[in-house]
């Protein structure tokens, strides 16, 4: 969710990214190498490299890995801000890899199921998919020796090992069906779609799902937009949710696509930042007809520029929940040891001025705790109105507010279930998973004959996927039918989508996301 003014930026969701945050009181910071703590006196300072020289020097014990120093750097960042943050060397290239529209890679999805990798999807036209690899392969061994199956290991470990040759070839042993199979590819510069789906959702209204602004967002943008104004859509709906922001720019140009006129989008600032405005300057492919964003807890930074910009000019509808609230701009800085500093420079503010920067005044662990909070309230139902701040009036007279991310003006409950320790059973070893997968496997044949994700929905939405979801665990894994029972509706959707996904990729996720949804399809026109 940073969101940077030269163009380098990244933020993982905003529940990965709560698992880093450092736990400290606020202190005040100086930014000149020299930490001021206020109870010794504010002619006082601790000369920080000082104090990290002799430790180095003199220290009773040898210190490894520079991990006293890597410790420091994390608390003395803590203190400024959620968002300030030390990328090591180690972790630059994969961390600004997020804003590219591609990575370096064979272009695999997978999950871990019990103790095995599973190929979970296969990116049409990648080297795994030009190798022969398919939904269900399950990797055993990279470069011969490096073991992917056979004990439970975190997803960051496995794609460490998928990248960890010194070459650009990969040899994978896997098991396809029931043969061993061996196959050699080249990693390669992999697409990453920045819009995962875009179509016409009945006639006169258009789609567009945005998932990140990288570097090709508003190309990809563009490219979904056009076609759909050329079928004379009358409404196009913006799908942000879920989107933890990115590239400023990317964000102000599709804002200009929209609104028209020579108008104030957005502005940042800040004590060492000079105010910078970006403004509308050209004549935008869609600005007269009716604009919906939707968002949710999720919605961050360049998410609510966008949206802001389209809510305080009147030029869109805001549905769903409260977005995430950083209203704070990274900018970042190479160090010499080829790690770099992704340091917060400026807020930014929407045209009416509002900044929508969530207090972090509490410190870090109340910080992530509020947004944990709040996915769970919004799951059961409970509107969020605490995060109002200070009203502001758009030129129509429609209140909006400043304090605690874009608050929308039509409220709509989440359809998702916040689970709890009754579904452990049903999550233990990737249960859930597990049989979506096998599932899919054993129906994938009919699901291919039914041609598009309509079809498949209506030709589904009826079976009993939970009745075949208890018969697949089996009484060994002790499933409560009472939990799962009460909350058959969720349990339902959750399978039919992910089967849309392995079908049909993004594409077909979201159309049967939006088929199922009588919350966003009682918000359209």
């Amino acid at each position: 969710m940073n969101m940077q003014q030269n163009n380098n930026t990244n933020w993982a969701s905003p529940l990965k990214y709560s698992v880093i945050l450092i736990l400290g009181i606020f202190l005040g910071i100086f930014l000149k190498g020299k930490l001021s703590f206020s109870w010794w006196g504010s002619d006082k300072t601790v000369p920080v490299q000082e104090i990290i020289d002799l430790v180095r020097t003199k220290y009773v014990d040898k210190i490894t890995n520079d991990s006293a120093e890597q410790k420091f750097v994390d608390y003395y960042l803590s203190q400024l801000d959620p968002h300030s943050v030390y990328i090591p060397p180690a972790a630059l290239t994969e961390v600004n890899e997020q804003l590219m529209s591609n990575y370096k890679g064979i272009g695999i999805e997978f999950q871990m199921i019990r103790d095995s990798v599973f190929v979970s999807n296969v990116i049409k036209d990648g080297p795994a998919f030009k190798a022969g690899l398919k939904i269900g392969d399950i990797l055993l061994f990279a470069d011969d020796t490096i073991q992917l199956s056979g004990k439970r290991m975190d997803s960051e470990v496995i794609r460490t090992k998928l990248r960890s040759a010194n070459t650009n070839q990969l040899k994978l042993v896997l098991l396809s069906g029931s043969k061993r199979v061996t196959v050699s590819m080249n990693r390669e510069n992999v697409p990453v779609a920045a819009v995962d789906a875009s179509y016409q959702i009945k006639p006169g209204v258009g789609y567009i799902h945005i998932d990140k602004f990288s570097d090709r967002t508003y190309e990809a943008f563009m490219q979904a937009l056009e076609p759909l104004v050329k079928d004379s859509i009358k409404t196009l709906v913006i799908d942000l949710r879920g989107n933890g922001g990115g590239l400023l720019s990317e964000a102000v140009a599709i804002a200009d696509e929209l609104i028209p006129g020579n108008k104030l989008l957005v502005y940042t600032q800040g004590d060492n930042s000079p105010r910078t405005e970006y403004v509308s300057k050209r004549e935008g492919l869609f600005e007269k007809g009716q604009v919906i964003v939707w968002l949710d807890e999720s919605s961050a930074s360049a998410s609510e520029v966008l949206a802001g910009a389209l809510q305080d000019w009147d030029r869109a509808t805001i549905v769903g929940r409260s977005s995430f609230g950083k209203g704070l701009v990274q900018q970042q800085f190479k160090l010499s040891n080829g790690g770099a500093l992704r340091l917060t420079v400026a807020r930014y503010y929407t045209p009416l001025g509002r900044n929508i920067q969530r207090p972090f005044n509490k410190g870090k662990e109340a910080y992530v705790d509020d947004f944990v909070n709040r996915v769970h309230d919004n799951a059961m139902g409970k509107q969020d109105s605490l995060v109002k701040g200070k009203m502001y009036k758009t030129p129509n007279g429609k209140k909006v507010y400043g304090g605690g991310g874009i608050y929308p003006d039509m409220w709509v409950s989440s359809a998702n279930l916040f689970l709890d320790s009754s579904y452990k059973p049903l999550l233990k070893n990737g249960l859930l998973m597990d049989f979506i997968l096998h599932y899919y496997l054993s129906a994938q044949n009919k699901i291919n004959a039914l041609g598009n994700t309509a079809a498949f929905i209506n030709a589904y939405k009826n079976v009993d996927l939970l009745a075949a979801l208890v018969q697949f665990g089996g009484p060994s894994n002790k499933l409560d039918m009472a939990s799962l029972e009460k909350n058959r509706q969720f349990i339902q959707r959750f399978i039919l989508l992910e089967l849309a996904r392995k079908q049909w990729y993004k594409q077909g996720y979201y159309e049967a996301q939006n088929m199922l949804d009588s919350g966003f399809l009682s918000s359209l026109p």
